[in-house]
């Protein structure tokens, strides 16, 4: 037999990911071997002749749990082992000793259902011992066929947690803390037992509440959707030293237990903070069929039924045979929290925004359409997203739609910042001033006016950053003016402002000087 049979301790599955190179890493760069060719791996005088084509390009790493048929010969052809006579394939750990080193680099580097021939110098071998049926210092080869293998994770990096992937998933993205899972999961114990068991439907709940032990929610963040595995828990990501109850007719698990656990993530909806301060969240039900989002200024239109926490519907729309709505994001058309939802939203897609009072309708009473929105009421939309425009970029436009949309966007910022709203006014210079970027390739006639709109855009910007304490934005915005209008006044007299703010006295004294300088009179 190659295979030695060694006790083995779970932990040490973690030493596979302090190797100091990838296994393989070579060969990746080379042409794939053709059928017949043959090649020296890693300069480590183990050789390589490709026999039969493997299926896909993956490969097994160390760690991994393979399947192989293999013949053992001489060089004079004699065999010393074959998994063939025993008509019964050999499954062993990749990179733990099992095997000799020289099996094990070469099957990292072969894919499913491929056959090679290896050829092993001493070394990565049987060494000076030698075995029965292989003399001391022998070169020797292996006909292999890997057959298939199972991925092992080290989930942790501890050994705590080996995660065997059985079936992959069917999508390349992760959960998240904030999303909603549904899994089907079985524990036993190690001998067998049965200690708990999810319902044949599986179970629904959020990452970030957990389920079951700590092991759970920690294995399911490296899965992917149709994923299923197998762990192998210690006790400190199970139930410690405590042990737990018998419950819901499952029987105790003992303290100091390992767990073994089969579970599948049959599916999870994605959920997003939308603020950023756990006020909006919006979890997708149906994703959109592109990945592009309406965005600040899209023209959009939704259908939607928005209800109290109680179930309570008080306004729909877009149904029984009602027109959807159509606003223009960022605008103010709706309520906050649906505004900004709704900007992250995919054409397609439906889902559940609740909405917390702060960006609803705060403390007052509301009547809508079908019922009263009471005070303080956190409330939740679902909505589907049927249609949007973007707002048109600025290369889209032609040099004079630019110039327009500029002045547009600047008189916009105007009135909401006379109506206190800074930071909404901000956006609106921060896009004007993007209109006419220095990038434009503006005709000479039209340089003044684009130059024009430019400084007042970033002086009106700088006076929203003083009203929000942002101190850094307004100097960073006045200097942009400064570096075409040297002695632009007002610019100098707000970057002071924000120089005293962030007890940068010397510069602030410096332009105050420079801006009585220039205009003696503003005193």
């Amino acid at each position: 037999m190659v295979v030695v049979d060694r006790a083995r301790n779970v932990s040490q599955l973690g030493e596979v990911d302090d190797l100091d190179e990838e296994p393989g890493e070579v060969i990746e760069s080379a042409p794939p071997l053709r059928v017949g060719q043959e090649r020296e791996l890693n300069n480590s005088g183990l050789k390589k002749r490709l026999l039969h084509k493997g299926i896909g390009w993956e490969t097994p790493d160390f760690g991994d749990e393979v399947t192989v048929h293999y013949v053992g010969t001489l060089l004079d052809g004699g065999t010393f082992d074959s998994t063939r006579d025993r008509n019964e394939p050999s499954t062993f750990t990749l990179g733990r000793g099992e095997v000799v080193d020289g099996l094990d680099q070469g099957i990292i580097t072969m894919t499913q259902e491929e056959i090679a021939l290896f050829t092993v110098p001493p070394h990565l071998g049987y060494g000076e011992a030698g075995r029965q049926g292989v003399p001391p210092n022998s070169v020797v080869q292996f006909q292999v066929q890997l057959i298939s293998w199972i991925t092992v994770v080290d989930v942790c990096k501890d050994g705590g947690i080996i995660k065997k992937i059985l079936e992959k998933g069917n999508r390349n993205v992760q959960p998240g803390d904030l999303d909603e899972l549904l899994v089907k999961y079985k524990v036993k114990l190690v001998d067998d037992t049965i200690v708990a068991q999810a319902p044949e439907e599986g179970i629904e709940f959020y990452m970030k509440d957990g389920q079951f032990c700590p092991a759970m929610p920690k294995a399911i963040k490296t899965m992917k959707s149709g994923e299923k595995v197998k762990l192998i828990v210690q006790p400190q990501y199970a139930f410690g030293d405590v042990g737990r109850d018998a419950e819901n007719e499952f029987p105790l698990i003992p303290p100091s237990s390992v767990l073994i656990i089969d579970l599948e993530l049959v599916s999870f909806k994605p959920v997003i903070d939308v603020t950023g301060d756990s006020k909006v969240f919006k979890k997708i039900l149906v994703e959109g069929a592109d990945t592009i989002a309406a965005n600040e200024g899209a023209t959009v239109t939704v259908r939607y039924t928005a209800k109290l926490e109680d179930g309570t519907i008080f306004e729909e729309k877009g149904f029984d045979g009602e027109n959807p709505l159509q606003f223009i994001t960022d605008e103010e058309q709706v309520i906050s929290g649906l505004d900004q939802a709704v900007a992250t939203m995919t054409k397609g897609e439906r889902s559940i925004v609740t909405i917390h009072p702060e960006y609803g309708y705060g403390s007052i009473e509301v009547k809508r359409d079908i019922s009263i929105v009471p005070p303080s009421s956190i409330i939740i939309y679902e909505v589907e997203m049927l249609d949007f425009v973007k707002e048109k970029a600025p290369w889209e436009m032609s040099e004079q739609e630019k110039i327009e949309t500029a002045g547009r966007k600047k008189e916009e910022g105007n009135l909401l910042f006379k109506s206190g709203k800074y930071q909404r006014a901000r956006k609106k210079y921060d896009k004007a001033a993007d209109y006419v970027s220095e990038c434009g390739h503006f005709g000479d006639g039209d340089h003044k006016v684009v130059k024009t709109l430019q400084v007042s855009c970033w002086l009106n910007g700088a006076a929203c950053c003083l009203k929000l304490n942002n101190f850094r934005g307004a100097i960073k915005l006045c200097s942009k003016v400064l570096d075409i209008e040297f002695h632009n006044v007002k610019a100098l007299y707000r970057r002071a402002q924000a120089y005293m703010k962030t007890a940068d006295l010397d510069l602030a004294q410096l332009d105050i000087k420079k801006a009585l300088e220039a205009d003696p009179q503003n005193r």
